[in-house]
């Protein structure tokens, strides 16, 4: 996965499945980086089961938000 779109920002959803995360909006973060580190590390687990991560027109689920933490943390 190409880790540069990561310096762009990203709106984070959260929440215990993908509608609660809908509902109750989008945190956003000046880098998708800063925006994954915050769901990995620092936000309720339950929360990612429906996160979702939007960079641009692009939408990343909860196995991708993953995935980028593991490439960033290389």
């Amino acid at each position: 996965m190409n880790t540069q779109i990561l310096n762009n920002p990203g709106e984070l959803f959260l929440g215990s499945d993908v509608a609660t995360a809908q509902a109750q909006g989008a945190r956003r973060f000046g880098s998708a980086a800063k925006a994954v580190r915050f769901a990995m590390e620092q936000a309720a687990p339950v929360s990612l089961h429906g996160a979702m991560l939007k960079i641009g027109a692009e939408v990343f689920g909860p196995a991708q938000i993953r995935q980028l933490h593991a490439q960033l943390k290389q």
